[in-house]
């Protein structure tokens, strides 16, 4: 991962520097921008592997940022910001980030939470599980593994990593009673820092982009059941 490059877009200078820092130490090339012009601009010149976004910019909104940057690059937005109720989460993932963190945070969370993000985009791009991997169909659902695209009544459905990976994991454990902490360790691939509420963001999302209310059913206090 130590040739990764990861862009910083906040505001707040010490927080900022924090971040630089610790991630620096682990290896990383890092890029700060404290507005969100720059960090458009930043995001476009330097072609980053990963943003690290806060919401609350001086010029620009961290919405407004995470909509135009995956407008043009599919890229893992990680949003960090001090809204922490559930309706920003959806706000923040509508505008296509993969991951969200609220202020405050413990360092180590935002680390673990970008490894587990690295490691989960390289599983998907291994030759051996993506060139071998047969397509599926269900419902009016269409998956191409190769490709990593999914259609729905023939139209291309825009799916960020982490919706893509929740949905092969379900699939691939249909049928199955699955715990919100199988599923975040799993997926998201951490599960020491990880809140499990985040999972059933991602569900609902998931449910309204494919219209798989039927398929992803809700099993009381325990998860998840896949059923096709």
């Amino acid at each position: 991962m130590q040739d990764k490059k990861i862009l910083i877009v906040e505001d707040d200078q010490p927080i900022a520097e924090l971040l630089a820092y610790r991630l620096g130490k682990e290896g990383f090339t890092v890029l700060t921008a404290a507005t969100g012009s720059k960090g458009l601009e930043l995001a476009q010149a330097e072609q980053p592997d990963l943003l690290l976004l806060d919401w609350m910019l001086p010029d620009i909104s961290g919405l407004d940022v995470c909509q135009q940057v995956t407008q043009t690059r599919k890229i893992p937005i990680i949003m960090v910001t001090a809204k922490n109720l559930v309706e920003d989460k959806i706000l923040g993932l509508e505008a296509g980030a993969d991951d969200y963190i609220t202020k405050p945070f413990d360092v180590r969370e935002v680390v673990a939470r970008i490894k587990a993000t690295f490691r989960r985009l390289e599983a998907q791009a291994e030759p051996s599980s993506a060139d071998s991997a047969e397509e599926i169909s269900f419902a009016d659902i269409h998956i191409d593994p190769k490709g990593m695209t999914v259609t729905k009544a023939g139209q291309v459905m825009e799916l960020t990593h982490l919706e893509y990976s929740l949905l092969m994991y379900f699939y691939q454990n249909c049928n199955q009673v699955l715990t919100r902490d199988q599923i975040l360790d799993s997926v998201w691939g951490y599960s020491y820092f990880g809140n499990t509420r985040t999972v059933d963001i991602h569900v609902l999302r998931l449910r309204r982009k494919l219209g798989l209310d039927e398929q992803i059913q809700t099993v009381f206090k325990v998860g998840y059941k896949f059923i096709i």
